[in-house]
């Protein structure tokens, strides 16, 4: 059998002998009917960002096969604000891959995923799952390269304080219990996440840790592991509706809010990608960027001040992207430098068999040495506010965006936006002046998204209401000098946050 099928934490995959994007109609309710299970939940995003649910019993064989068939109907007049009362029915269709069993159900439950449809049985062409879906597809068409991604993704874990093994504020990061409050938390999390399907590299304790109002909040960070666009994306979905469940049980409170209060570390939502072709890597070429990441970089670096709008959707945003602290606020890139906008990381390029020095006896393995596969280019700037697949999708056009460019022009923007210093350090003011500049606001956000709605809409990736919909939320927030008027009022910036603690 398959080895990624042995080590699958699904226990349907386990249960199937096949992987997700095998699953079938047939095979659910095969898995229905020998597992017992008495309840479907469908699941779906909204404009807010979170998922919804419906629950279906299962109380025949007949309607299950009709409820897998042809979805079930929706008032989408209440789900997206673009969509008129006087025409709002939708159809929630199943996404048999997404398939996983509910971890907190005590009836047993199957959780699906679901794309949203019009009443003529088309795609919803709005949808984030589908912006996202037509996103990947032009991707392939245009460029002949596969794109992969995936999310880091930051929170805060709240709970009264504890005396006992305190850390010191802002030092939290990669700490262990018993100075790590909520360890065990974060690993019951991790094994819920991949039970439901998420591909998680790894998770740890973020840099963030304070007392607030008798509360310790406790900043942590879990990762995923790259995949498909459309996969890393319900990934993430998923784990921050099981974080939520999870934290409730445990009675912990538990936000993805960009910013919690002044002088503290944000919670971004980094996004790792990567490109392929022919399912081998080509972000290395001799043991360098290679010219094909270069060229997605200058995408990255055009529509930068536009991908806000998907990624930093509400006011508490740019209390985060403020100068010389570590979110980004200039559009630029480097090497494995956490002060500019896109990150090269390290990438396992040296020479050395570092698996033979700290372990003589592998002095014969030589399979890791130039794993250059594991090379990826991060985007800083998005946070937990982010619509999930519109982001995705809108990296998907920026990359699409430099790689389209005359490639003499995609190089030269990639060469003016490289930095190899601290942009936030005291000197290094020249090397960022001719940069630009991230908005400072959603107002600001809004106009550049209207500046760039035609790179979005191109080849009807993002649809003229989605863009529209979307300047309108940013415009309604009315935040065009937020962070002076934080500055001079900071319980102005505390209700804020209060507002929007429970983003996404």
């Amino acid at each position: 059998m398959n080895t990624t099928i042995d080590s699958n934490l699904n226990s349907i995959v386990s249960s199937l002998g096949k992987l997700p994007e095998m699953f079938t109609k047939s095979d659910i309710i095969s898995f229905v009917q020998a597992n017992k299970i008495r309840m479907i939940n469908f699941r779906y995003v909204a404009a807010d960002g979170r998922l919804k649910c419906l629950n279906l019993p299962v109380t025949n064989s007949r309607y299950l096969d009709d409820l897998l068939s042809y979805g079930e109907r929706v008032d989408g007049s209440s789900l997206f604000p673009f969509i008129e009362a006087g025409s709002s029915d939708l159809y929630v269709v199943p996404r048999f891959r997404t398939a996983f069993l509910d971890p907190f159900a005590e009836i047993p439950t199957l959780n699906l995923l679901c794309s949203y449809f019009t009443k003529d049985g088309q795609p919803l062409e709005s949808a984030p799952e589908y912006t996202l879906h037509k996103a990947h597809q032009v991707f392939k068409e245009r460029t002949g390269l596969t794109f992969e991604t995936m999310g880091e993704l930051e929170f805060y874990v709240i709970a009264p304080s504890d005396p006992l093994f305190p850390t010191q504020n802002q030092r939290g990061y990669h700490e262990s219990s018993p100075f790590n409050k909520f360890q065990d938390f974060r690993c019951e999390a991790i094994d819920l996440i991949a039970r439901a399907g998420g591909q998680i590299k790894y998770g740890h304790s973020e840099v963030g840790s304070f007392e607030l109002d008798g509360c310790i909040y406790e900043q942590n960070e879990i990762e995923f592991l790259v995949s498909s666009p459309e996969a890393a994306a319900d990934q993430l979905v998923i784990a921050k509706w099981i974080l939520r469940v999870l934290a409730h049980r445990y009675g912990l409170d538990i936000t993805f809010a960009p910013k919690i209060t002044t002088g503290k570390a944000g919670s971004g939502l980094h996004f790792h990608t990567r490109l392929l072709c022919n399912g081998e890597s080509v972000m290395i070429r001799d043991g360098v960027l290679s010219n094909e990441a270069r060229r997605a970089i200058a995408g990255y670096m055009t529509c930068a001040p536009s991908l806000t709008a998907f990624g930093n959707t509400n006011p508490t945003s740019y209390f985060r992207l403020v100068p010389h602290q570590e979110a980004p606020t200039t559009v630029c890139w480097g090497d494995r430098n956490r002060s500019v906008l896109v990150r090269v990381p390290l990438g396992w390029l040296g020479d050395n068999n570092m698996l033979a020095i700290a372990n003589p006896l592998e002095h014969n393995n030589k399979a890791y040495i130039n794993s250059s596969c594991r090379q990826t280019v991060e985007m800083r700037c998005p946070d937990g506010s982010a619509d999930i697949y519109q982001m995705m999708a809108g990296l998907l056009v920026a990359a699409r965006t430099g790689l389209e460019m005359n490639p003499t022009d995609a190089l030269a923007l990639a060469e003016q936006t490289y930095v190899h210093v601290n942009i936030h350090q005291h000197g290094n003011e020249d090397k960022t002046k001719h940069l630009q500049q991230l908005p400072t606001s959603c107002h600001e956000s809004a106009d550049r998204l209207q500046a760039h709605r035609e790179i979005y809409q191109e080849a009807g990736v993002f649809s003229p209401s989605l863009i529209d919909g979307t300047i309108q939320k940013l415009q309604g927030y009315k935040d065009l000098n937020i962070r002076e008027k934080a500055e001079r009022d900071p319980s102005f910036m505390q209700e804020m946050v209060h507002q929007f603690y429970h983003c996404g």
